[in-house]
């Protein structure tokens, strides 16, 4: 954010060159980054902090009931609204309930500014009260770190965090603050510009390399595109939308590519890998081409790596050029923004004679109609599938979707049409339970005029259930789903057709009524157990002014296909038999 979008009255306060403490020095430099809410959770290292907010019109806190649960929502407003998410939390446990959070956001490249506090910088090193080594245990897992030793520094730091954050490969910053650097005064200045030797992440696509995909892409008679994370990130839809209709090339986006190509156009395919479309996964096995587009060609998607893609040449664009060729080899590599090369390719591929896709598509189209994604419907018994789809359609794909982990998390993936980017919100690399109602509470505070869904499992919803405080005490409108099947259902899945039906260690009975357990917290909670109850009572979550949690007990023995066991290549799926 530029300082200069600031109203010019307080943007003129906050640069005042005034003694303060590195606390307030800190509350300024978030205010300038322009910072609407920090999700946290007070203690001792940060009290300092928490002072300085008190009384303090400007700065914006939501006290969460877990630093897990703050990190999950400030996840949940970057990937909604582009912005750098921030959350704080205090040494010890505090800083080390993070960790999660912050892997999650790493692996899935989230721009984060992570705060936490430290024991004084006298006692660091000591193992006093609640010290933690938090820079050197979450180093494999944040973009960098920092630990500040003096208040004057507090402001420079700030301001390289969130570049660093939300620039290039996106991805979470920790900044340590030890207790008595908070608390010391000094005068405060804001640096006008940023210098950080040897970080240059905008990187200028090679135009040769671009040529030579365009020649590629002209030639090629069943080219495939493959867009992944990184298309959402870097603001490439339109971009990717123009390419595949000036082509007529089919598309097919991966898990945290969701969104970033409409759900219901004709070119799309799906979703690959693991769980997959029938399409999609046939598509890979028989493209001449495959253009992956800020995929990082995750095993969830490539299964096993020699029957992943065998007739294609690959093309691999991504900002990152350590991911190009560290799993599949590319024969043509373009490293840049998305956004920025798929611009410079549709230039390229003007006013070229391309020949007709069209067998290419039909044969895929027809495909996609033979073999579509499918379940066994039940007047009397709510199938999780119907819950997807009935949601999917009286939102008509507009709303933001959070998930956790399991057979939900693919359901929603297979089953609810995205439409726009940023739609989907889920743990992708990490796959961390606990993540998707926390999400979206932070999606709905950076979104507060959309429709914010939390889809979860019976399972996951109790790693974060506390949070249901924060909805019904702020009013935090969103609507929560619980896929509610009895039994860790991805789990089950895999010991049943893995592990021959052994079933070990995966029963939720003993679970709350969740009803009741909304209602103790002061949110609405509704049932269903049929598809008409499943109906009425969405229709009455979604004209409900306030957060609902619905229960939604469905059947137990469900399981979701298309599936490709671990360890096994695409053309292994595994279809099931719906006759």
């Amino acid at each position: 954010m530029s300082l200069l979008s600031l109203d010019p009255q307080k943007r003129e306060r906050l640069l005042r060159p005034d003694i303060v403490s590195g606390s307030e020095m800190l509350l300024r430099s978030l205010l300038l980054e322009g910072v609407d809410c920090v999700f946290g959770y007070p203690g001792g290292a940060v009290l300092y902090i928490y002072d300085a907010m008190h009384g303090n019109p400007d700065f914006r806190h939501l006290l969460t009931r877990h630093e897990q649960g703050a990190i999950h929502a400030a996840d949940g407003y970057a990937r909604s609204t582009g912005k750098v998410g921030v959350c704080l939390a205090t040494s010890g446990p505090g800083a080390t309930n993070l960790v999660t959070g912050i892997a999650t956001a790493h692996m899935d490249s989230v721009p984060l500014v992570v705060i936490t506090g430290n024991v004084a910088t006298s006692l660091i090193g000591t193992d006093s009260f609640q010290e933690a080594d938090i820079v050197g245990m979450t180093q494999p897992i944040t973009k960098h770190s920092y630990f500040v030793n003096r208040a004057t520094d507090l402001p420079r730091i700030i301001r390289e965090a969130f570049h660093i954050a939300g620039t290039g490969r996106k991805g979470p910053v920790l900044v340590d603050i030890p207790k008595d650097v908070s608390a010391a005064m000094a005068a405060f200045h804001y640096p006008d510009r940023i210098d950080i030797p040897g970080y240059t992440p905008d990187v200028e696509p090679d135009s040769a390399q671009i040529e030579q995909l365009s020649v590629a892409l002209a030639e090629a008679k069943q080219p495939l595109l493959l867009a992944g994370g990184g298309i959402i990130q870097s603001g490439a839809s339109a971009e990717l939308i123009e390419l595949a209709e000036k082509l007529g090339v089919p598309v097919t986006t991966t898990l945290l590519g969701l969104g970033g190509f409409p759900g219901d156009h004709e070119l799309w395919l799906g979703m690959p890998g693991m769980h997959g479309s029938y399409t999609a996964n046939k598509a890979l096995l028989g493209c001449d081409l495959l253009v992956a587009v800020g995929a990082r060609f995750d095993d969830r998607v490539t299964m096993r790596l020699d029957g992943f893609a065998p007739n294609a040449r690959v093309a691999h664009i991504d900002l990152d050029p350590a991911e190009i060729g560290k799993l599949v080899p590319a024969s043509i590599s373009i490293t840049g923004d998305a956004s920025n090369v798929l611009s410079k390719l549709n230039r390229s591929m003007e006013g070229r004679q391309i020949p007709s896709k069209s067998d290419w598509v039909k044969r895929l189209k027809s495909m996609k109609m033979s073999h579509p994604l499918q379940y066994r419907a039940s007047e009397n018994i709510l199938k999780p599938q119907l819950v997807i789809e009935l949601i999917s359609r009286m939102t008509d794909g507009d709303a933001i979707v959070t998930t956790d982990v399991g057979q939900h998390q693919m359901w929603t993936a297979q089953f609810y049409r995205f439409k726009h980017p940023r739609s989907l919100l889920t743990s992708g690399g990490l796959g961390t339970m606990g993540f998707g109602f926390p999400s979206a509470i932070g999606a709905q505070v950076g979104n507060p005029d959309k429709t914010v869904i939390s889809i979860n499992g019976d399972g996951g919803m109790q790693m974060c259930s506390q949070e249901l405080a924060i909805c019904a005490i702020h009013r935090i409108p969103v609507k929560i789903a619980v896929i509610n099947n009895g039994t860790l259902g991805m789990i089950k899945q895999w010991q049943e057709l893995v592990y021959d039906g052994r079933y070990s260690q995966i029963d939720l009975s003993g679970s709350p009524d969740f009803v009741k357990l909304a209602e103790a917290y002061g949110v609405k909670g509704l049932r269903a157990t049929t598809p008409k109850e499943a109906e009425a009572a969405w229709r009455e979550a979604l004209a409900t002014d306030g957060p609902v949690l619905i229960d939604f007990v469905v059947s137990k023995g469900e399981l979701v296909y298309p599936m490709i066991p671990q360890g096994k290549a695409l053309e292994d799926m595994i279809v099931g038999d719906f006759d």
